[in-house]
């Protein structure tokens, strides 16, 4: 009961044996033994979900689910289920007894996002540090085309693309109708002033490709450029910042190789836009952990980025695990070895962001 109000505390079940037996005879047909004496067989961690208590406090989390969050260093590795976390004087992300909580931090240069191919390190988030941006190296917008369009009628979607210092330009894709139904031409463009090349003229569009779309009777896109449906690379423009170039690719097929573009007999429209490229920010605070793990910080007005993802351990055995108090627990050879990952794969419970778990101790048990 003294662990009642303890932040994920997990009670132990205790099972007992007895010392010897002794046979007795007697006219049964099974063995007649009485068990002398008692001892402890077994304590074992209970492991079930408890309830969860919402605390309004971002880097509150519970674990929903199997595992528990990876704290400490390389070479003094605990686990906790207690999800009472907060950013120290440094930065760090740490446990109420200041234990630094491990996660991943890195960014895949080529996808912009949490790169969770090593091994997880400390999370370190520095309010007001500028992150390293991440330029764009695909874009994508799922978009219809009016197959009742006139000839010569045109449709322009544009989409935010990031060089590699960080500045964001508008990339305009605008389609014109043919004179053959289904047949559309294209051309990406970037304005004039934001390009070094002799041919740019400052206030007008400057072409950094072009091609054809040709839809099939029933609206699907079935030719690229005169050939079977494919991305599009394109070849970045020499920018007047002075940024590497990056060349990048218009994903023109999407989830299971779907077009994202369509032919159908409906008003010409923009859908979605998305691109791969990030901005170099400095995130001012955490404001949610979501159900995967990752830390989202803001970084200006109705600004988020994904700053880290916090690592999760499974065991074969968690009732194996020994406690170290604190809330800790380590790894023994009843346990296994701890199996690391992300939240929500490889069987690893999800998170609930701002709320933490309690104490599995029942009072009615316990009495």
């Amino acid at each position: 009961l003294a662990n009642l109000n303890t932040v994920a505390y997990k009670t132990s079940t205790v099972n007992f044996a007895d010392l010897v037996s002794q046979s007795v005879g007697g006219p049964s047909a099974n063995p007649m033994q009485i068990g002398l004496g008692v001892t402890t067989g077994e304590v074992t961690p209970n492991f079930s979900q408890s309830s969860l208590e919402n605390t309004g406090i971002a880097t509150n989390v519970v674990i929903q689910g199997s595992g528990c969050f990876v704290v400490g260093d390389d070479n003094n590795r605990a686990y906790t289920r207690a999800g009472n976390l907060g950013f120290n004087a440094d930065g760090q992300l740490v446990t109420s007894d200041g234990q630094p909580v491990q996660g991943y931090t890195a960014i895949d240069p080529v996808t912009g996002k949490i790169d969770t191919s090593g091994p997880p390190t400390n999370i370190i988030v520095k309010p007001g540090v500028l992150r390293e941006p991440v330029p764009t190296t695909s874009f994508g917008a799922i978009i219809n085309l009016d197959a009742g369009a006139a000839a010569g009628a045109t449709f322009g979607s544009s989409v935010q693309i990031v060089d590699a210092l960080g500045v964001t330009h508008i990339a305009t894709a605008t389609f014109t109708r043919g004179a053959t139904p289904g047949q559309w031409t294209y051309k990406v463009t970037v304005p004039g002033e934001e390009v070094t090349d002799p041919a740019a003229v400052a206030g007008q569009p400057f072409t950094i490709n072009s091609g054809t779309l040709g839809f099939n009777n029933e609206g699907k896109l079935s030719l690229v450029n005169a050939a079977s449906t494919a991305d599009v690379t394109i070849t970045s423009p020499a920018w007047a910042n002075g940024a590497k170039p990056t060349d990048f690719t218009w994903d023109l097929l999407g989830a299971n190789n779907e077009p994202t573009i369509t032919g159908y007999s409906s008003p010409s429209a923009t859908a979605s836009v998305t691109q791969n490229g990030v901005g170099s920010a400095a995130p001012s605070t955490v404001i949610v952990i979501d159900q995967d793990g990752f830390l989202v910080a803001s970084f200006g007005v109705g600004q988020t980025l994904k700053v880290a993802q916090l690592a999760m351990a499974n065991f074969a055995n968690p009732g194996g695990l020994v406690k170290l108090g604190t809330n800790l627990f380590s790894a023994s050879d009843g346990s296994g070895a701890a199996v690391v990952g992300t939240p929500g794969t490889g069987s690893r419970g999800t998170i609930v962001g701002s709320a933490l778990e309690q104490s599995n101790v029942d009072i009615a048990h316990e009495f």
